[in-house]
This record gives C-alpha cells, sequence and structure tokens, in this order.
C-alpha cells in the first residue's frame, strides 16, 4: 500500500501488542519510517514490517536523544523528503503524550498529519490491574494528572479540588514528585487509609503491581524499589484489585512454576 506523504501520529497503547488498534499495526506494516519513543516496547516494534526505516527519539530524566524541536524538525524533513511516516508513542498520542504539540507544529508548517488514537496507559494500566476507574456509588470522576512538571518545577495543582472521596486520580509520571504528591492530597484533607495502587510496566508481562494507602505511598515506593514508568491510581475503586485481578504476568507464572501454587493478591 503507497501512502501519501503524511506524518501519522501514533498510539501503541500501552504495551501489549494485541492492544494496537488495526489501523496502528496497518501502518506499521506499510509506511516508509517510524519514529518512536522510549516506551514502545520491542513486542510492538516487532509488529514494523521489514524494510521500514525505524528512528529513535526517546526521551528520559536527563537525557534526550534529540531535543523536542529536533524531533519536529525531523518529521517535517522526513515528509518534505516524501515519504510516509509514523510517529509513534506509548499510549494516546493526545494524552500526556506531547502530540498535540507535534500537531500543532505540523500544521503550522502545512504538513498533512492524521492521528490515531491509542489506548491510554490509565485505562490500561487499571484494567490489567484488576482496578475499574469507575463503579456505581464509590467513583463519580476520573481525573487524570501528570505528576511531573517542565524543568522540574513544583507541581501546580489544585489539590483540594482532587482530594475528594468520591473521585479516582490516575497520576502519571509521578515518581520523582511522589512525596509532594502525598502530602498535598494528605493536607487537603484525602484520608490516610485512602487506596492506593502502584504500577510498574503496566499491562506487559514485566508488571508488577502493590497495592497500598496514601499514608504508605511514599514508603512503598521505596521498599519495593519501584521504577519508572510506574502509574499511581488513588481512591476507593482501587478495593477492588483485590477481587477482580484477573491478569497473570510472567512472574505470577514463574511462582505457580517454583512453588505448584501461590497467592497472587500478595504481589
Amino acid at each position: 500500500m503507497n501512502h501519501k506523504a503524511c506524518v501519522y501520529l501514533v498510539g501503541a497503547g500501552p504495551g501489549d501488542p494485541d492492544l494496537l488498534t488495526v489501523k496502528a499495526l496497518r501502518l506499521l506494516q506499510t509506511v516508509d519510517v517510524v519514529v518512536y519513543d522510549r516506551l514502545v516496547g520491542e513486542e510492538i516494534l516487532a509488529q514494523i514490517a521489514p524494510g521500514v526505516k525505524q528512528v529513535y527519539v526517546g526521551k528520559q530524566t536527563g537525557h534526550h536523544v534529540l531535543s523536542q524541536d529536533e524531533i519536529n524538525h525531523q518529521l517535517v524533513m522526513l515528509v518534505k523528503s516524501g515519504r510516509s511516516v509514523v510517529r509513534l508513542k506509548g499510549g494516546d498520542p493526545f494524552v500526556f503524550g506531547r502530540g498535540s504539540e507535534e500537531a500543532e507544529y505540523l500544521a503550522r508548517q502545512d504538513i498533512p498529519f492524521e492521528v490515531v488514537p491509542g489506548i491510554t496507559a490509565a485505562s490500561a494500566c487499571s484494567t490489567y490491574a484488576g482496578i475499574p476507574l469507575t463503579h456505581r456509588g464509590l467513583a463519580r470522576s476520573v481525573e487524570f494528572i501528570t505528576g511531573h512538571c517542565r524543568n522540574d518545577e513544583p507541581l501546580s495543582l489544585d489539590w483540594s479540588s482532587l482530594a475528594r472521596p468520591d473521585k479516582t486520580l490516575v497520576i502519571y509520571m509521578g515518581l520523582a514528585n511522589i512525596d509532594e504528591i502525598q502530602s498535598g492530597l494528605i493536607n487537603a484533607g484525602l484520608a490516610v487509609d485512602t487506596p492506593v495502587a502502584i504500577i510498574e510496566n503496566g499491562a506487559t508481562r514485566q508488571q508488577r503491581r502493590h497495592i497500598t494507602d496514601l499514608a504508605g505511598m511514599q514508603q512503598s515506593v521505596q521498599q519495593y524499589e519501584f521504577k519508572a514508568p510506574v502509574m499511581f491510581i488513588i481512591g476507593k475503586v482501587v478495593e477492588f484489585a483485590a477481587i477482580l485481578d484477573w491478569y497473570e504476568t510472567a512472574e505470577d507464572e514463574y511462582r505457580f512454576t517454583q512453588q505448584g501454587s501461590y497467592n497472587k493478591f500478595a504481589r
């Protein structure tokens, strides 16, 4: 299939290749170039057709292969050279993925683009951890929050609005500011026994999940040495994790093989 010279801003979903959309998979197998981020895993990259050029532009704290301006410029140059490009991002490109910034830049440069939504990490990580984001009588609303600000500035959040017992909070990129998040919510009046889920590498075979409460949030991060990418889910719905935990990770299978049986809720 021949595509027009265009940038496709594609959401790769949370990491499980089975959760790619049909359109995302088709584009990965038919475009000229795939420009991908750090959180796009090997199983997703394996779906790219042989012969498609791959360009890594990942970012992590303190180390950027390319700056955002350089990424924007590279996308423009690739399209101007006549190639079709997938700009591949973890989760959904318009949910804490800078997809709108890149789309805005392309629009200002008169570069054609399309956006292909992906399953955002909030939905996937919660589901794979056995946690519904909403539940009648417990959670009337959900709020997605970034736990990290540009240039490592202090968080600027309305803590009193967030500290509602009938709300589910989903915090992206909050590992470095866990103490500020914990104290902000407690000082705003959220009960210290509010359930909290800490999910590392959610919706992948490497997923780790720990259930604690708001009072033990920071201590649990340190005790179990959680590493990015980590998502925090805070609210009464987290209580369902002990009932609805359906997903068996590679760690679960290892425990079963070694021990014959195990308590999957203990992880």
